[in-house]
């Protein structure tokens, strides 16, 4: 075995950094740059995650020494988490993060409630941009704007139905 067996014994050494630090830092990179907060949200995710994956290995050091198999079984959970055909991070995020941390926004006693429940709706680069329409237009104008989109809505309603 020699050669393929010192490389299957250190697998996790040898491929470990490259899946778990330098292609998520590269794509982490690409994510800050592109306009879509989808593959932010897939990168955050994924470094908090695996923030909470060395704190336990800092934690549980003495228990995980005596698991051979810990190492390997960290890195198919991160090329899980990784590897863009899974999007494992977004997964976990969407179907596990989201549905028990509720984060609230918060948005300026300024606004209606039917206005604030639009803009919490929003994410916040939307939310800006929309606080800087008010700004310059006014909330009347922004009321318009949203009672348009639900006469529009309705329209779009009564025409599939």
């Amino acid at each position: 075995m020699g050669v393929l067996g010192v490389f299957a014994r250190r697998l996790d050494a040898l491929v470990g950094p490259g899946v778990m630090l330098l292609f998520p830092l590269y794509a982490s990179m690409r994510a800050i740059e592109s306009p879509s907060t989808l593959d932010d949200q897939q990168w955050l995710t994924y470094w908090v995650l695996y923030s909470f994956i060395t704190l336990f290995e800092l934690s549980c050091h003495q228990i995980l020494a005596w698991l051979p198999f810990w190492p390997y079984m960290k890195l198919l959970f991160c090329m899980w988490l990784v590897l863009p055909i899974f999007n494992g991070a977004a997964y976990i995020y969407e179907n596990l993060v989201r549905k028990y941390v509720k984060i609230g926004y918060y948005v300026s006693s300024n606004y209606s409630d039917s206005q604030k429940k639009v803009l919490l709706m929003m994410s916040l680069d939307a939310r800006k941009s929309v606080e800087r329409f008010i700004g310059r237009y006014g909330p009347d104008a922004f009321d318009r704007v949203i009672k348009a989109a639900e006469k529009e809505a309705k329209k779009q309603k009564e025409i599939r139905s």
